[in-house]
């Protein structure tokens, strides 16, 4: 499944504040697109991890991060 989520990551010192959470995701693959103007975050990972899951992490290191696509 692939999620695309809006965030306000913006730098590559903010990824690397949710890299070990999103690296946590079993069998999942993640990039940030920080030139996009929605600062894109991607997610590919396999059926029965939910978007509320990902959802769930940005907030916790105080990012902001919405679905824009599911």
């Amino acid at each position: 499944m692939i999620y695309v989520f809006k965030t306000s990551v913006v730098t590559t010192n903010d990824i690397a504040l949710v890299k070990t959470q999103l690296e946590d995701i079993p069998h999942t693959k993640w990039s940030f697109d920080l030139e996009d103007c929605d600062k894109i975050l991607r997610i590919d990972s396999p059926r029965g991890i939910s978007a509320d899951q990902i959802i769930r992490i940005l907030p916790n290191k105080g990012f902001d991060c919405e679905v824009l696509l599911e």
